[in-house]
């Protein structure tokens, strides 16, 4: 049996669009001798689909297109695998199943139901669909197949302390007699998670006794980023097959023979954790219709790396970087900004606030009369920063990218409708020390693209005379291990104290700032995903409330 791994990119609710890949792939999969292409949960619609699957027209339309595939593709001689969305009984509490449909001779022939259905970090799926009761062999040339969807196989007891299901789909299917496994998965990216997927068919391969085909999808849709990687094992579990990581492609596998393609993907995981701030920045810009988009330069480390994306993502010719010095300004977050446009060769203007924070100040002073100089006067100033990004942005047509990272939007060390201003918060997901590794692949990619200085000068909002971040904050190294985890991992400070032998006392007021500042990061723009838990969708807390550690 030779499989083809078609990892497509798909754009949710992109019917047309995703169609015209499901053929277009189907067809080269054919060329090349396949007997059986797969292509990723939910391909046909986009994954997540979410509250869309809610409208019946939706459901109809899926319908629609999953036929016009097949008959486009009777001649082809070849199965095709394409995850969509099917209505469930009647009788079901939920209007959908999430299935895998088996296309062949121009009608369907097969239709898997997704049995396990996640609903923990960014998943929701219980919400929407109805599980399989039970799953059956599909047959390929005389070959008995498990087919899963995605979670189906994440279940496994000799992996996870705490399994989340009673029944193990792979295993009853094994028992009915499959010879080999096909996987169709939709498998947000994490640091790690490649890894742990490469982990887990093994298992399940040298267990069962079974060869394994794991096929995912690639690119992104509003947080979350897919990051292909697609594999095939084994009954050994030895890697007979790769994908690469973060592109679309097709990748055959030859399960007789034990042989397929064997691509490179990222070796080391700041390369990969780049590789997906790339890919899930331009297909949010992209897919929300946008080719241009404008980035504050402070000549700082955050808006240096965010800048190094955006080139790579859009050219050069469609980034702009905005200088906004104010009156607290140094010389030095102009001219570090200035250089990195330079090696860039991206547009650089300079507009400053300091006359615009003057007006600000003169026209509020009667009603701030008696009141001391504060925070207030420091979040003017970023609010006219806000301001001026967009301005920009309506007026060019330009999104704006901010570039506050994990660290600071942990402990809300950002200004509401200021830095905060903007339509996708690029490294939201990525602490402060991680930034600095990813500047440094940045420069590896580009060419020293970002001067040194940006790397050793303290980090600082510039807000007020001689201001540095570790005025309010503990080191970022310290930081970041505090945060890591109280957020990712939810221990509580003393837990986090002991381990990382730091003082409880500090460990409790990184928490109390985490806890208070719930209400700033659910204004936030949306955030790419790349940790186990990142602030947005898949971590969801309460704002008015009062719990503490």
């Amino acid at each position: 049996m030779r499989v083809g791994l078609a990892q497509i990119n798909t754009t949710v609710g992109d019917f047309a669009g995703n169609r015209a890949k499901v053929l277009a792939y189907a067809h080269q999969a054919a060329a090349r001798g396949a007997h059986i292409v797969l292509f990723p949960e939910l391909a046909l619609t986009g994954y997540p689909p979410r509250d869309l699957v809610e409208k019946p027209a939706f459901l109809e339309r899926a319908e629609v297109e999953l036929a016009e595939i097949a008959q486009q593709t009777a001649q082809l001689g070849i199965y095709l695998v394409v995850g969509s969305v099917a209505p469930a009984p009647e009788q079901a509490g939920k209007r959908v199943k999430n299935i895998a449909a088996v296309l062949h001779a121009g009608r369907e022939v097969f239709r898997q139901t997704k049995m396990l259905l996640p609903t923990y970090d960014v998943f929701d799926e219980g919400r929407y669909f109805y599980p399989a009761e039970s799953q059956g062999l599909l047959w390929v040339d005389g070959v008995p197949v498990a087919l899963t969807v995605c979670e189906d196989a994440w279940n496994q007891k000799q992996l996870f302390d705490h399994p989340l299901y009673t029944r193990d789909p792979i295993a009853e299917l094994k028992q009915q007699g499959a010879r080999v496994l096909l996987s169709i998965n939709a498998s947000p990216y994490e640091t790690g998670k490649r890894q742990l997927r490469r982990q887990l068919f093994t298992s399940i391969a040298q267990r069962q006794g079974m060869a394994c085909v794991y096929l995912n999808s690639v690119g992104g849709n509003d947080h979350l980023v897919f990051d292909g990687s697609s594999f095939a094992v084994d009954a050994a579990g030895q890697l007979i097959a790769a994908a690469p990581s973060f592109e679309q492609s097709l990748t055959l596998v030859d399960l007789d023979r034990g042989q397929g393609e064997l691509n490179p993907t990222h070796a080391d995981e700041n390369e990969a954790v780049y590789a997906a701030l790339l890919t899930g920045t331009r297909d949010y810009v992209t897919k929300c219709g946008f080719r241009k988009v404008l980035i504050g330069l402070s000549g700082g480390i955050d808006s240096s790396i965010v800048a190094c994306v955006a080139v790579e993502a859009f050219g050069r010719d469609n980034v702009m970087g905005v200088g906004m010095p104010g009156p607290f300004s140094s010389a030095h977050s102009v001219s570090d900004a200035r250089e990195l446009a330079r090696r860039l060769g991206i547009r650089f203007e300079l507009s400053p606030i300091t006359p615009a924070y003057d007006v600000v100040i003169n026209t509020l002073e009667p009603l701030f009369a008696g009141y001391p100089h504060d925070v207030t006067e420091e979040n003017i100033q970023s609010r006219l920063r806000g301001l001026t990004l967009m301005a920009l942005s309506n007026k060019f047509g330009a999104m704006v990218l901010t570039t506050g990272n994990k660290s600071e939007l942990a402990v809300g060390y950002c200004t509401l409708y200021g830095d905060m201003c903007g339509g996708l918060a690029v490294i939201s997901d990525v602490p402060k020390t991680l930034v600095y590794e990813l500047c440094r692949v940045a420069n590896r990619r580009l060419g020293d693209v970002i001067p040194e200085s940006v790397f050793t000068k303290p980090p600082s909002a510039e807000l007020r005379p001689g201001q540095k971040d570790e005025d309010s904050l503990p080191p970022y190294d310290v930081l970041d291990r505090i945060l890591r985890g109280y957020v990712e991992r939810f221990e509580s400070p003393a837990e986090i104290a002991r381990r990382e032998a730091i003082a409880e006392d500090l460990v409790r007021e990184i928490a109390r700032k985490v806890d208070l500042n719930e209400y700033k990061r659910q204004q936030a723009a949306p955030g790419l995903k790349v940790t186990s838990k990142a602030f947005g969708m898949g971590r969801r807390f309460p704002i008015a409330q009062r719990y503490r550690d």
